[in-house]
């Protein structure tokens, strides 16, 4: 596990601050939950995979989709991305070199994750929709589904469920 410290000059406490990182002992191995957020857990990763999730975007395609995102920032996550195999670039030009950005299988994968988090988000703000089944428009609810027992599994399991 690694830690992020923000180093301060003692002598003028306006300089910039210098992260660095300190490797920490490793009590537990990490969770699946730490292993996730490692890869994806910021705000603009997740919103560029869920821009990615309608198929493969443009850099400047990317910018628009998702606002407020500086391009400098856009380029780490689409790197970071990239190296953690959730998603491609593919050359549509070459002079100069221009990529189109596509979510990989492990990428994909995330969808459903992505459709969790916004149905929480928007079941706690007043203007966020929620999803809804395209054919009849009625709010959908997500269940957790066993398929060798095959059947639903209730709330009160919830609690017991766990990774092996």
């Amino acid at each position: 596990m690694l830690v992020t410290i923000l180093e301060v000059n003692a002598q003028d406490p306006a300089a910039r601050t210098i992260p660095y990182h300190r490797p920490m002992p490793d009590l537990d191995p990490p969770s699946a939950l730490d292993e996730a957020l490692a890869r994806i857990g910021d705000r603009w990763t997740l919103l560029v995979v869920e821009a990615l999730l309608g198929g493969p975007r443009r850099f400047n395609e990317l910018q628009r989709d998702v606002p407020g995102l500086a391009p400098n920032i856009l380029s780490d996550r689409l790197k970071r991305l990239e190296r953690d195999g959730l998603i491609v670039g593919r050359p549509y030009s070459e002079r100069p070199v221009r990529l189109a950005y596509e979510l990989t299988g492990d990428g994909l994968g995330l969808a459903g994750a992505l459709r969790l988090l916004s149905d929480w988000g928007a079941r706690r703000s007043e203007h966020a929709e929620t999803l809804r089944h395209p054919a009849c428009g009625t709010p959908l609810e997500a269940r957790w589904y066993c398929p060798t027992c095959a059947r639903v599994v209730a709330e009160d399991e919830a609690a017991d469920l766990r990774h092996l």
